[in-house]
C-alpha cells in the first residue's frame, strides 16, 4: 500500500547500557505490546468475502464489525493494518501481527509480504506491503491508493528531550542482493539493493501559519537499520543526535536529510504536509516526536517477502 514511506535508513551508534543511559527510562503508553485491539472484519463479496483478523495497538478488546478504526484507550500507536473501502469494497491489509516474545508477554511482528486480491475469480492483483507502526493515527477507511499518505497523521505532541531510544528486537532478514516491487498495476520487477528493516524516530518543532500549512525545524535525529537476522536483543538503546548534524561522521544526507513527505492533520483537521525547513538548535524544545519501525525501507510497493521485524518494550531513557 501506498502509506509508509520510509526513505531514511542510515545506521546509528548503538550506546551501550551505561550510566549515561540508565538515570531515567519512560515507556510509552502501550509499547511493551501486551494489550491489543482485534479486529474481525468482512470484505466483500465480490472478493471473496473472507472474514479476517486485523490487529492495533491498544486497549486488550474485540471489534466484530466494519467500523472504521480511531485510535483506542489513549493509545498513540498506529499501524499499517487498515480497512480500505475503494467504490464499495471493503479490502483489508495485515502486515502486523500480535506475537509472543519469551519471557515477556506479547509483541508487534512486522512482515513484508504479497498482499493479493482476486475479483470474481478472474481479476487477481498481487501488491508488495511491508509491515509499520508509528506514533500517530490512521483516517480509516482508505478510498484510494493515491490518498493514503494523507491518511496518516505523523507524530505525537511531545515537548521532551530523551536522550536515547531503547527496546527489544528480533530480525528475520533472507539478505537477498534486490528486492521487488509490485504495485498491482504493472509487471513485477527488481529493486538493485537489500532490503532492511528500520527504526526511524525524528524530534521536530512545528508551525502553524493562519492558512493551516506546517512547517517544522528538526530537532532532534536517529535512523537505524537492521540487514541480518538475529534472535532477540533485549534493552538496545540508541543515542538520539541533536541540532544540525551534518558535520555528525554518522550523517548521511540522502538518508537522514531534511523532510517534505510526511503529513499531519492541523488545528482545523485537515491533513497536510509537514515541511522541514531547516536544523534546530541543539538545545531547542520540540514540540512533537515522530517513531515509526518497518519492515521494510524502500517506499512504497518495494522490499523483499519475509523481511520481518519484531519490536517489544519501547521507552525513552533520560
Amino acid at each position: 500500500m501506498k502509506i509508509f514511506r520510509t526513505t531514511v535508513c542510515c545506521i546509528l551508534l548503538l550506546v551501550a547500557a551505561s550510566d549515561a543511559f540508565s538515570q531515567r527510562v519512560e515507556p510509552i503508553a502501550y509499547g511493551n505490546m501486551n494489550s491489543w485491539v482485534v479486529r474481525n472484519i468482512k470484505e466483500s463479496a465480490i472478493i471473496g468475502g473472507k472474514k479476517k483478523t486485523i490487529y492495533a495497538i491498544g486497549p486488550n478488546t474485540t471489534i466484530n464489525s466494519n467500523t472504521p478504526y480511531k485510535n483506542m484507550g489513549g493509545s498513540p500507536w498506529g499501524t499499517s493494518n487498515v480497512m480500505a473501502k475503494v467504490m464499495g469494497i471493503v479490502k483489508t491489509n495485515n502486515s502486523v501481527f500480535r506475537d509472543i516474545h519469551p519471557g515477556h508477554g506479547h509483541c508487534a511482528k512486522m512482515t513484508t509480504h504479497i498482499e493479493t486480491c482476486k475479483a470474481l475469480g478472474i481479476i487477481n492483483i498481487k501488491v508488495l506491503a511491508a509491515g509499520s507502526i508509528y506514533l500517530g493515527d490512521m483516517k480509516e477507511p482508505i478510498t484510494g491508493t493515491k490518498d493514503g499518505p494523507k491518511n496518516v497523521n505523523w507524530g505525537i505532541r511531545f515537548n521532551k528531550r530523551p536522550k536515547a531510544l531503547r527496546y527489544d528486537y528480533k530480525i528475520a532478514a533472507p539478505g537477498t542482493k534486490y528486492r521487488i516491487k509490485e504495485t498491482g498495476f504493472s509487471s513485477k520487477t527488481t529493486v538493485p539493493g537489500q532490503d532492511y528493516c528500520i527504526t526511524v524516530l525524528y524530534l521536530q518543532k512545528r508551525t502553524e501559519d493562519k492558512k493551516g500549512n506546517i512547517t517544522a525545524k528538526r530537532v532532534g535525529t536517529l535512523v537505524v537499520k537492521y540487514g541480518k537476522s538475529t534472535n532477540w536483543v533485549n534493552g538496545a538503546t540508541y543515542e538520539i543526535l541533536y541540532g544540525d548534524i551534518r558535520k555528525n561522521p554518522h550523517y548521511n544526507a540522502a538518508t537522514m536529510g531534511l523532510r517534505s513527505c510526511d503529513y499531519a492533520r492541523n488545528s482545523k483537521g485537515k491533513s497536510v504536509p509537514v515541511r522541514e525547513t531547516g536544523w534546530a538548535d541543539a538545545d531547542e524544545t520540540p514540540t512533537h516526536l515522530i517513531l515509526q519501525f518497518s519492515s521494510s525501507h524502500g517506499g512504497a510497493y518495494i522490499g523483499t517477502p519475509g523481511n520481518t521485524f519484531w519490536v517489544d518494550n519501547v521507552a525513552l531513557v533520560y
